[in-house]
């Protein structure tokens, strides 16, 4: 039987043949999220040796034997870039020592903002972090809420794209708010929104903005009826949290009683998190795909985990079991 609550294990599959050839492992950019899924299977993430030279060379040496064992790596791809540096090494590591199926799991896919060229001269960022996980050996990438859904595409190797939206509206019902209007902060995030409203039984409304430059946006119009609603404004990631601020203020000019915010992705950068306790926010709800440091924390943050989802996620993918079916159970599981 699985050792996750509520997963079955198929009647022909016995608990030792799933579970003697887990391996978890984890890099260094979010241990505390490692350890709440590695408490979940019942197996310690913390197998690997991870260090640096002087110079700040990372190197990696995996302790335990992987030979013919069904790997699973726990690193997002967050900045600084010596963190997918980190991924591919383990990765590396593993195949070279026999492993006989390695997992990427990567709950934040750094450089997904850097998806298409858009002008001339520039690099796709999502396209080269990809090939660079490929090319370290990986067979498999699991991850949550890409910045846009081609991103899948950017791998040759199986994705499992995994969404937040079941943990973040959870939360949303049990507060119990009435008259919500599930807000899109633009056009990209529209079909995100659109979602969560669906599962809320909410109401719609969107953004229209437009952005002269990266991390800079501008309010042009609210298309749809926020005037003495709750509204919850969502989007994939908060970096800057300057165009979650300018769409909190927008709705509440425009007559929101109170207004929500959350997001997968918590970066919160370059003042982030002054900018939103000073927003008239409620709370600012986000999953703990990155590790938040104390610095970044402020009075009106609210952190979910998604240790349960990646959990359930590896044992299915470890069973050979679809893992769609993580999206087709009750909302409230």
């Amino acid at each position: 039987m699985s050792r996750i609550i509520g997963l079955q294990a198929p009647a022909q599959m016995d608990d030792a043949y799933m579970r003697g050839p887990l391996l978890l492992l984890s890099g260094r950019a979010n241990p505390s999220l490692s350890t709440e899924i590695g408490e979940l299977i019942g197996m310690s993430p913390d197998g690997a040796t991870i260090t640096e030279f002087a110079d700040g060379e990372i190197f990696v040496r995996i302790d335990h034997n992987v030979r013919g064992r069904d790997v699973f790596i726990l690193q997002p791809t967050s900045p600084p870039a010596d963190n997918i540096m980190e991924l591919c090494l383990l990765i590396d590591a593993a195949k070279r020592a026999s492993a006989a199926r390695v997992t990427a799991v990567i709950p934040y896919f750094g450089y997904g903002r850097q998806d298409r060229k858009d002008q001339p001269r520039v690099a796709i960022g999502a396209k080269l972090a990809a090939n660079l996980v490929v090319a370290a050996g990986a067979d498999r990438v699991i991850s949550i809420d890409f910045h846009q859904h081609q991103i899948q595409g950017f791998f040759d190797i199986p994705v499992d794209h995994m969404y937040a939206a079941p943990v973040l509206t959870k939360y949303f019902r049990e507060l119990g708010l009435g008259d919500l209007v599930v807000v899109s902060p633009d056009v990209g995030a529209a079909k995100m929104a659109r979602g969560y409203a669906k599962r809320l039984g909410a109401a719609f409304a969107i953004i229209d903005k437009r952005r002269p430059k990266a991390n800079m946006s501008e309010v042009m119009n609210v298309v749809g009826e926020v005037d003495g609603k709750t509204c919850l404004l969502v989007d994939d990631m908060v970096d800057t949290g300057g165009s979650l601020s300018n769409g909190i203020r927008a709705l509440k000019d425009r007559g929101a009683k109170v207004v929500y915010a959350a997001a997968t992705h918590a970066l919160l950068s370059d003042g982030a998190a002054q900018r939103l306790q000073e927003a008239p926010v409620e709370e600012v709800i986000v999953t703990n795909t990155i590790r938040i440091a104390e610095e970044k924390r402020f009075e009106k943050l609210k952190v979910l985990s998604v240790a349960g989802l990646l959990a359930k996620a590896i044992d299915y993918v470890h069973s050979n079991e679809s893992v769609s079916q993580l999206f087709e159970t009750p909302p409230d599981d």
